[in-house]
């Protein structure tokens, strides 16, 4: 059985579990993801927008969308971010069915471009993603890969 795929905003009660996960897997503060969740919660605009896996209760995986993925391109936007399988997860096409939502959902909320910044190099290819650029990481000098995909 495949997990299901839930919007935050159809299950509000998953906020805390959802902050403490995203912020296991990337470190940022919970707190900057509680924010960002009680935004998406309050519905005051497309964005922001969290989305989750759930297989039996547990989170396998999730995304969401916000305008900026800390990188210098504040013209791009709105980002997809966060995106994380479980390891146990991955090679199911999870990722693919989550970024479908996700795409869907955005082009309901009148929003047809979408951007990603990521390090993988062939994995949003595969997925209709374009490389569109390198952009700059936020107070660093490292550049990172930037994929655009349009409806």
């Amino acid at each position: 059985m495949s997990p299901a795929l839930v919007r935050l905003a159809d299950r509000p009660e998953l906020l805390e579990e959802a902050a403490g996960w995203f912020h296991d897997k990337w470190g940022v503060p919970a707190g900057a993801y509680r924010t960002s969740m009680r935004a998406c919660l309050a519905g005051r605009g497309a964005v922001p927008q969290w989305y989750l896996a759930l297989d039996g209760g547990r989170i396998v995986g999730g995304m969401g969308v916000i305008e900026n993925d800390f990188h210098v391109r504040k013209d791009l936007t709105p980002n997809v971010c966060a995106v994380y399988i479980e390891p146990d997860m991955r090679g199911r096409g999870l990722v693919r069915e989550l970024l479908n939502l996700v795409c869907a959902d955005m082009r309901g909320r009148g929003i047809r471009t979408l951007y990603l910044v990521t390090d993988h190099t062939s994995l949003y290819e595969r997925l209709g993603w374009r490389f569109l650029c390198l952009v700059r990481e936020e107070g660093s000098s490292r550049l990172t890969r930037l994929y655009v995909h349009q409806e």
